[in-house]
């Protein structure tokens, strides 16, 4: 079980809710968040008016709401804005999506009850998870659709997964032994107004970059070993001179993985080669700034999962309500966007080792390394996927933070558009995840091919690959890649 307090949520913890585990809520700051509403209560019963509380919203700010209609005030604002079309999230991201939101409810400056909020954790731990389209949202004001489409759920409205399908959400609530809550004043508006879909998708995706990021130097050092490489770009004092963090430390890892020696080394201790291509010899430079990149977006996408992102805020100490514009989603969106970057250039630094891994003018292998090329075409196929992917994540590196059409009248007049940054970025991963596994096959092939041990270090990765893919007779090549894929997986989590 995950705690939640508001403060410490990481994102390989979010991870571990999205595949299902549970969350608690921390006693001290569900106080903190019922100690905020007070707020809420002396403001409407000293008779203030203040934005998002007694007033409309956006370009209605100045159109005050009598006390009689506050309730519906709420309603009508969830309901108005679940507004989102398009694909579904998968209920992993949903149930990340929910967490976060949690999450920045607990840190007391939103003006809601803890009702609410525990009503979302009880949604969460039994499984009620609302249907939430993945487009409609700009990331400014907030990511109102999808988290209108969460809180319609909180209401008894909207679609909720069911095993068969979707139903009612007010189905869903009560099939699981829960009721909806009726909204006070200012709880619609705590309940839509934040970050947390760019946030929460932004940190799936890293949670997955902490595995994919080192694997891929396994997989280069592979690669490397099959094409009789060359280990002197890895001497550390190359990297001194050059002193970059992740370069360094992806040099360290090369040379790790790599040794002094091994039987492949060895068998071409006095060949005629001098220096190797590129995506060989300058691994260290082009995965140490990815390694720099994911530190970078981790590290605000990470502080994001433990901001209130609200507007207005209630601050308790002053008994004040204060409008700003935490809710605006540059950080995440920047984040997201320098990842899918540094994404797409590990994939093409991959793509260019698997076409030295198939050409025989670049290697001591034979063609799409099957030894019957006419009768077989080998590996000829897995390389043009490869081609197709990374072609695509040129298109999804073009960053959608740089971009602006302003809405609601002129009010929100420049948003981030990190919603766009977030889903595109998680598209990138699904393909840089595929990409390596696909160089990965062809590495271990031609490891086979030259019948000689690889580097020691490299043994886990060989024999889990091994396992899984036998040496290559032409087969459904689909199935090849997914069966690669999973012993990544495997791979990565032993």
């Amino acid at each position: 079980m995950i705690h939640l307090d508001g403060e410490h949520l990481d994102a390989a913890s979010l991870a571990r809710i999205a595949q299902g585990e549970a969350v608690s809520l921390d006693s001290a700051a569900l106080e903190r968040v019922a100690e905020n509403r007070r707020v809420i209560d002396r403001i409407l019963a000293e008779g203030r008016t203040v934005y998002g509380i007694n007033t409309g919203f956006g370009q209605f700010a100045t159109v005050v709401i009598p006390p009689e209609q506050l309730a519906r005030l709420q309603l009508n604002l969830v309901r108005s804005h679940a507004a989102g079309v398009g694909e579904p999230l998968g209920q992993g991201q949903t149930r990340a999506l929910m967490a976060a939101r949690i999450n920045c409810l607990l840190r007391g400056f939103s003006g809601i009850r803890p009702e609410p909020v525990q009503l979302l954790a009880a949604c969460l731990n039994r499984g009620v998870l609302p249907v939430v389209p993945s487009q409609g949202s700009v990331g400014a004001s907030g990511d109102l659709a999808p988290l209108a489409h969460v809180a319609l759920l909180l209401v008894g409205e909207g679609r909720a997964w069911s095993g068969t399908g979707t139903q009612p959400g007010g189905e869903a609530l009560a099939g699981a032994g829960l009721a909806p809550v009726a909204l006070q004043p200012k709880e619609g508006l705590a309940l839509i107004n934040g970050t947390q879909f760019i946030t929460a998708l932004g940190c799936l995706s890293v949670a997955r970059l902490l595995r994919l990021v080192p694997m891929a130097e396994e997989i280069a050092a592979l690669s490397l070993e099959a094409l009789r490489g060359s280990r002197a770009a890895f001497d550390p004092r190359i990297h001194q001179a050059r002193p970059h963090p992740g370069q360094v430390e992806s040099a360290a890892r090369m040379r790790d993985l790599l040794g002094p020696l091994s039987e492949i080394s060895e068998s071409h201790r006095d060949c005629h080669r001098v220096q190797d291509a590129y995506s060989l010899r300058c691994v260290p430079q082009v995965h140490g700034v990815a390694r720099e990149a994911l530190a970078f977006s981790q590290s605000i996408l990470e502080r994001e999962l433990n901001s209130a992102t609200d507007n207005p805020m209630i601050f308790t100490d002053t008994q004040e309500s204060r409008s700003g514009g935490n809710f605006h989603g540059q950080y995440p969106a920047f984040a997201c966007d320098v990842l899918a970057m540094a994404v797409c250039d590990l994939a093409s630094m991959s793509e260019r080792r698997q076409e030295r891994l198939v050409n025989p003018a670049y290697s001591d292998l034979p063609a799409f390394l099957t030894r019957q090329g006419g009768l077989e075409s080998g590996f000829m196929m897995a390389h043009v996927t490869s081609a197709a992917l990374v072609s695509e994540m040129k298109l999804l590196a073009h960053p959608a933070s740089v971009d602006s059409i302003p809405t609601s009248a002129g009010k929100e007049d420049h948003v981030s558009m990190g919603p766009i940054a977030a889903r595109k970025l998680s598209r990138a991963v699904d393909a840089l995840e595929q990409v390596l596994a696909i160089e990965a096959r062809m590495a271990l092939e031609g490891v086979r091919i030259l019948g000689l041990k690889a580097a020691p270090g490299l043994d886990p990765l060989v024999e889990g690959l091994a396992r899984a893919c036998p040496p290559w007779e032409d087969r459904p090549m689909h199935e090849e890649i997914e069966r690669c894929v999973e012993a990544l997986r495997v791979h990565a989590a032993s």
